[in-house]
């Protein structure tokens, strides 16, 4: 190519899917033009009976897709992959497609690169590319700015910091008050010699848990946390609390936050009681494990260091340029 690929991203309503598209493209290092896709009810159906097409976008999502068509679309979820593979027919083959997450079997071989988790079990294909976790838009960059911009607020704490990541219920699992209280009582054993808690909670949280996990900080560790609760006034102090930590807590049914938390080289701690991970979940936690990314969580900071910063993205990035020969 004489000069940079065009590239569109699709980026789809959840924010979680929408960041894995947009985390390659950011990793790409090329210029992206971003497709907002919004969908109506028949993007429910399987992707085999929707086929390629915007059948299961609304009418205004579907008038934005319109030529000079893209060397390289980026696409996350199954609810997108019959647009991409839409755009590539009406470029007669020419846009690239990149696939982030499994399609499903229907019109998988039209994807030039399919970028799908170690932890799904999924047929083998010649155009997949395995990768660990989920990619997501944190940086080095992004971590050190975020570091200085609430370093106001979190520099003068007594360290060690340790960030709490709290995600919670998942379609068929709960997350009780009891295992948010066992969490938080985890969580105080690591700053116990001293140290601060920095938790932050999620919409998946729920307020019953939420309260439980603050008691039982309130109880363990009462002069030594801040808790930011789901809905609380802005601004949101995730990425502070993230860049500005020495070790990290996070619970493992939530892919995303423990990706991100690995992205900054700290020691990860997974908060995994028994009963609470699906299978998929368990076979990711044990695949971070395994690499040396997390440990599980004990009661206190352990002296071990993980071998970098994980970046799904840079990985996908490079696996872009390589099989695809888009430079």
């Amino acid at each position: 190519m004489p000069g940079p690929p065009t590239v569109w991203v699709l980026k789809d309503p959840r924010a979680g899917t929408a960041a894995q598209a947009l985390g390659v493209a950011d990793a790409l290092g090329y210029p992206f033009e971003i497709k907002e896709l919004n969908y109506n009810p028949l993007s429910r159906l399987p992707n085999v009976l929707i086929g390629a097409g915007t059948a299961g976008l609304t009418g205004e999502s579907a008038r934005g897709l319109a030529g000079p068509w893209p060397d390289l679309v980026i696409a996350a979820g199954r609810r997108s992959a019959p647009v991409a593979r839409w755009i590539k027919r009406r470029s007669g083959g020419r846009s690239r497609c990149v696939q982030i997450m499994y399609p499903g079997v229907g019109g998988l071989a039209e994807f030039d690169l399919v970028a799908v988790p170690n932890h799904d079990a999924v047929p083998a294909a010649a155009n997949l590319v395995r990768i660990t976790g989920a990619p997501h838009r944190l940086t080095a960059g992004k971590l050190a700015a975020a570091r200085r911009e609430w370093n106001g607020e979190l520099g003068g704490l007594p360290r060690p910091l340790v960030a709490l990541l709290v995600g919670g219920a998942t379609r068929r699992r709960a997350f009780t008050a009891g295992q948010a209280a066992a969490l938080g009582r985890q969580a105080a054993g690591l700053v116990s010699g001293g140290g601060t808690i920095l938790a932050t909670t999620s919409r998946r949280t729920g307020p019953e848990a939420a309260a439980a996990l603050e008691r039982a900080l309130n109880e363990a560790v009462p002069d030594q946390f801040r808790l930011y609760r789901f809905g609380d006034p802005p601004p949101n102090p995730y990425l502070g609390y993230l860049a500005s930590s020495d070790a990290i807590v996070v619970t493992g049914e939530s892919i995303s936050m423990a990706c991100e938390a690995c992205a900054g080289g700290k020691q990860v701690y997974i908060f995994a009681p028994e009963g609470h991970l699906s299978e998929r979940h368990g076979r990711f936690v044990a695949e971070l494990t395994e690499a040396g990314f997390v440990r599980l969580l004990g009661g206190r900071l352990e002296d071990w260091a993980p071998p970098g910063p994980l970046d799904t993205a840079g990985v996908i990035a490079g696996a872009i340029k390589e099989r695809l020969a888009i430079r």
